[in-house]
Parts: structure tokens; sequence; C-alpha cells
């Protein structure tokens, strides 16, 4: 066979289809070239310019939707990791404690998000300062649902320092009777606010003082005091009262508040692996109830951590022996390790402020267990104290017996030691309950009328209001600093709908008990302090030698944070701000701590007394940041009471009329 000739293969390409289509192609390129060449030169560099045009634009646009599908993308990724992460855990339920760094987030339900720039949680994502609290404009983001009616209703606003919080009203069906008075958890509350702030660089400087202040008390606690009750700064090592931790149990919440996550991270470990109450050891039931069982009930409550819940119930079991005497009126003293109670040994006398400042905390915790065990021992107190005679006009002794439930040492009526934070408990157990027991609304009132009736009298140098004492129908001008409590309780009783004259009156005693810090040589006021009735050009205070004493005591802060709260009046935040700086240069010790100090009126010899009271830390170092911060939502007066240890509790929803 022949191989084929050139003739042969033209002939086989022309047939061959895909060789026509080659071919076709070619001579339309062709056709195509002579057309181009045939165009001029203007009309050739205009369809150039066109299209160079055409392909500059197509690359902006492509650039643009590429950058917004990557967003895309990384938002997906941003849910993806939340709802692993994040996913909200019922405070009640059992298993593994978490910690501070673990916020739990009531999931919502909406469908367009605003995220911050960074991956996660802020309070994952930096170390503890002001900044975690305040001034956060990018980090809270307010998430909308722009679908019609369904606006409103889908309106949340994040927090990522604890809970889910609602803008308006709940959207879920309201619960009925018996889910209110069902011991359901709140959702953790949301110490760093609800919206974001603009915050001054004033206010920035206070939050950051106050945190310091703490970092600095807690250095020395975690160096020489670690796990003790209390740190003794000066000698560098601690005094045991009941050997529970009180100092690290009491600043629990303080810590929460302010966004100290790593100091709060390695308390809740001691608290988790060391903090035991089976010990023989007796504690007092007051000191114990409001510090260590309010302390543990309101780090729950912040946290939502199961943890804290169940040292709650540990310990408020083992204080219930306290309560087994013949008049149900409780001893003094509880040895929780072997279940017995008694009173001191000197006498069968239980103070009136130790057995009617525990309600709070006993009736939470049965609210919370599901126990009526426990609010039904302190109602029964309450319940006593509002029939007993000897009172007068409203005012109570200080001493009642164990055994006959009677009124003792009769006649002597003051606001001060052994008697105050009955008065103070009379309104917060009202509101705490949804202001709908009577009987301790009558007996707050009448006890104010009696104050007004029978202890408050003007300075005669400065017309000074202020709080005396009445011993056998002869007044005392004596007041404790303990007293100062009562402004800001006067105004949260006036806030909750009681008479505007509670206002005036707590407006006149602030001032009182800010002149009994300006007047002292050191800013600070000292324990007692004895009032000048005589019109002179003299001082108003005067300090007996054994009253000069400072405890680092709460109650003059916890006063101006109410009243700025109700008032909005920038001179209590002033105020305060000279007391922190007071205590900053008079009590502060360099190796870390704070101390109490033997006289107020000598800046150059103060005298130390090497002891940092755990209140410190628990009460007025918190009521200090309370007071500078701008968020009225951190802790709203609307929605939490504090005890007498400045641990927040919630207040109970109403029940349904």
């Amino acid at each position: 066979m022949y191989p084929p000739s050139r003739k042969d293969f033209i002939s086989l390409t022309l047939s061959d289809p895909h060789s026509q289509n080659y071919n076709n192609g070619k001579h339309r390129r062709q056709s195509c070239w002579r057309k181009w060449k045939q165009l001029s030169r203007l009309q050739r560099s205009l369809i150039l310019f066109l299209l160079a045009l055409l392909l500059i634009l197509g690359l902006l646009s492509y650039s643009s939707i590429t950058e917004h599908w990557r967003g895309l993308s990384d938002q997906e990724d941003w849910l993806e990791l939340n709802d692993r992460e994040l996913k909200a855990i019922p405070p009640d339920a059992a298993g593994e404690a978490r910690g501070p760094n673990i916020p739990i987030l009531v999931k919502p339900p909406v469908k367009k998000k605003i995220f911050a720039n960074k991956r996660g949680p802020p309070s994952l994502q930096r170390d503890a300062n002001v900044s975690d609290t305040v001034g956060r404009e990018k980090q809270e983001q307010v998430v909308q649902e722009d679908e019609g009616e369904e606006e409103e209703k889908q309106k949340k606003i994040v927090s990522w320092r604890g809970a889910m919080i609602e803008a308006d009203q709940a959207t879920e069906p309201p619960p009925s009777a018996n889910e209110k008075e069902a011991a359901v958890p709140p959702a953790p509350a949301n110490p760093a606010g609800t919206v974001p702030l603009e915050v001054s660089p004033e206010t920035r400087v206070r939050l950051e003082a106050v945190c310091d202040a703490f970092r600095h008390a807690w250095k020395g606690y975690k160096d020489y005091a670690w796990g003790h009750d209390e740190l003794k700064p000066i000698s560098k090592s601690f005094g045991e009262w009941f050997g529970l931790g009180l100092t690290l149990i009491d600043a629990l919440d303080t810590m929460w508040i302010m966004g100290l996550k790593e100091e709060f991270a390695e308390a809740k470990t001691w608290v988790e692996k060391d903090l035991s109450f089976n010990k023989n050891v007796d504690v007092n039931l007051f000191e114990t109830t409001i510090r260590i069982l309010g302390g543990l009930l309101s780090t729950y409550h912040l946290t939502g951590d199961q943890l804290f819940l169940e040292k709650a119930k540990d310990i408020g079991s083992r204080l219930m022996p306290a309560f087994k005497t013949p008049s149900k009126i409780p001893f003094s003293d509880v040895n929780i390790g072997k279940g017995t109670a008694h009173p001191p040994r000197w006498t069968s006398d239980s103070t009136l402020a130790e057995v009617t400042s525990i309600q709070l905390e006993f009736r939470e915790l049965s609210r919370l267990t599901q126990d009526p065990q426990y609010q039904e021992a302190v109602n029964e107190v309450m319940t006593l104290v509002h029939k007993l005679p000897g009172k007068h006009d409203g005012l109570v002794p200080m001493f009642i017996n164990t055994n006959n439930g009677q009124f003792t040492h009769k006649g002597v009526f003051t606001l001060g030691a052994r008697a105050d934070s009955y008065y103070e408990y009379l309104l917060k157990q009202w509101i705490q309950g949804g202001k709908t027991e009577d009987n301790l609304l009558e007996d707050y009132l009448e006890a104010i009328e009696g104050v007004k009736k029978h202890l408050v009298r003007q300075t005669g140098p400065s017309k000074l209001t202020f709080v005396g004492e009445l011993s056998h129908n002869r007044f005392n001008p004596k007041m404790d600093h303990l007293v100062c409590f009562l402004p800001g309780t006067l105004a949260l009783g006036a806030h909750n709908g009681l008479p505007g004259d509670h206002m005036d009156l707590a407006v006149q005693l602030m001032e009182t008990c800010h002149q009994m810090y300006k007047q002292m040589e050191t800013g600070l006021s000292p324990e007692i302090a004895h009032f000048s009735l005589q019109a002179s050009d003299g001082s108003d205070v005067i300090v007996k030698p054994a009253d000069r004493h400072n405890l680092l005591r709460p109650e003059t802060v916890e006063s101006l944070f109410y009243m700025y709260r109700f008032t909005k009046d920038a001179k209590y935040r002033d105020w305060g701000w000279d007391m922190l700086q007071s205590f900053n240069k008079y009590t502060k010790v360099s190796g870390g701590g704070y101390t109490s100090i033997n006289n107020v009126r000598d800046p150059l010899s103060t005298g130390p007394r090497d002891k940092m009271e755990s209140f410190f830390l628990g009460e007025t170092l918190k009521y200090f940041y309370l007071l500078f911060s701008d968020d009225m939502e951190l802790l709203s007066l609307d929605k939490y009471v504090f005890n007498t240890e400045a641990h927040p509790l919630p207040i109970w929803p109403s029940p349904p009329k």
C-alpha cells in the first residue's frame, strides 16, 4: 500500500470537520484583523480606552465582592466559635465549676448581629484593668431584629461580662405563680453594664484608682495571708478569726464587679479546692452569715457558677443549730463542725442587730434551694420582735434574751453598734420580698419617726444634723461612724416610694458624715464622734482620745453611693474621691495591703494597728467603685438589694395580684 499523496492529504483535511472549524476560525480572525486595520487611528484609540476602563472597573468590583465574601466567612466562623464555646449553661446544671473567664450567655433569638473586630469575648482578650469595665464602645454591641412588628420584641443588649440583658421586658410568656415562687436562679448579673458608655477622663482615673487600691490590698493578702481570715500588713502576717478565709470570700463579688479576672480565678480555685466548713470551730452566726453566706450567694448570682451555691448550702445548713433555743431567738455562736450552738460565755443574751440582720441571706437560700427551713427560722425571729413590748416609738433596745425572747437592757436606744442593721434590714427585707410584707414596712416607718422625734439634733456651730443616742431618757450627742449607713438607707426608702422627708433627712445626714472626715487632720473619720450643741465658733465634731481610730469602714462611702445614684449630684463623688485619697495617703502599706489606724487627728503619727478588715475589700472598695461608675445599670438598685456586708442579692419578682 502506498503512502497518501499530498493531494490526498489535503482532501482528507478538508473533509475533516475539526479541521474545517479551525480554518473557519482562522478566516474569521483574518477578517476581524482586516476590519481593525481599516479603522482610523482615532477609532482604534477610543476602543482601546473603553476596554481599559472596563477592565479597571471590573477589577475594582471584584476586590469589593471578595472582601465582602471574606467578611461573611469570618462572621460565620465567629458564630461557629460562639456556638461551640459560649453555649448557655444553666446555673443549676451539675458538672464542673466554671471560672470567671467563661461568660455564660443566654442565647438570643436574633437574626442580625454586629460583631466586635476581635474574635471571642473581650473578657478573654485582655489583662484586667479598668478598661475591662468602662469605655467599651466597640466591645458591647446592640443587636437588633429589624423585621417590622418584631423589632421591639427582639431588641437585645449583649454584655460579655456575664449575661444577655433584655433591653425591654422579656418576650417570653409571663411565668405562673408557681414558677415565680420557684427558686430558678436568675441569669448571671451584668457587672459591666448594659450599654456602651462615654466615660470621662476623670471617671476613668477614679475607677482605675479604686482598682489599683484593690490590687494593692490583694497583693498583701495573697503574699502574707492567703487562705486566712485577715491580713496584718505591717508585720506581713495574718490574723485568724474563724479560719474560713473571710477576706477572700468577702472579696469575691468585688473582684467580679471590677473585672479582675486573674484575681477572681485564683480565689475561686481556693474556694473549690481548699474551703471546707467541716471544722471543729466556733463561728459567730451574724458575721458568718453576712460575710460568708452572703458573699457566696452574691457570687453565685453574679457568675451563675454552681460551686458557690453548693458552698452556700453547706455553710447555711451548718448554721441552723443556732436557732435551737427555747425562744427561737438564735444563739450568737455555732460550732459548724459539731453542729452545736451556744450564747457567749458571759451572757445568755444575743445582740438585737445580729439576730435581725441575717434574714436577707437565709430567705434567699430558701428561695434557691426550695427548702423552707431557712426562711421560716429567720422570719420567726422578725415576727417575735415585731410583737415585743419595750420599744420606744419604734426604737428597739440593743439586746434580746435567747431563753425567754424578751428585750434586755431596756431604755438604751442607738442606731450605732448592736442595733444599726436591724433598721436597715427592715427596709431591705420589704424590698427584697417585693414590698408585700406589711409588718416590716410598718416597723421601719415607725422607727424612722422615732429617730426623728428622739435622736435627731443639730450642732451649735454649723447646724449640722446628726443622730445621737438615748439612755433612760437622757440624750447623748454621740454618733458612731456606723450610723452613716442611715443616709443611704433613707434614700433607698424614698426611692421606693416612702415619704419625701426621708430624703431630706438623708441629705442633711450625708453632709454630717462628710464633715466627720473633712474636719479631721487626716481626712479620715474617727470611729465615734461627739457633737457640740453649744452655739460657738468652735468645731462641730469633738473626738475623744479613745475614739480616734479608723477601721477602714464603709458606711459613709456606702451612703455616698446611694445618694449619687438617686440624685446624680457630683459633689458626692468628689467627697468620695477625697476620702479615697486620704485612705491611700494614711493607711496604705508599702509592701501590700492597707491598715486601720489609731489616730485620725495626727497626720504625723497615725499609729497603724496592723490589721486590714475583710470588709475593706468586700464593702469599702466595692462602694467606691460603684460610686465612681457611670453605669447606673451596674447592680441596679431596682434589681438588687445589698446585704449589710455589701453583697448584692436579687429582688424577688412581685407575686401575681
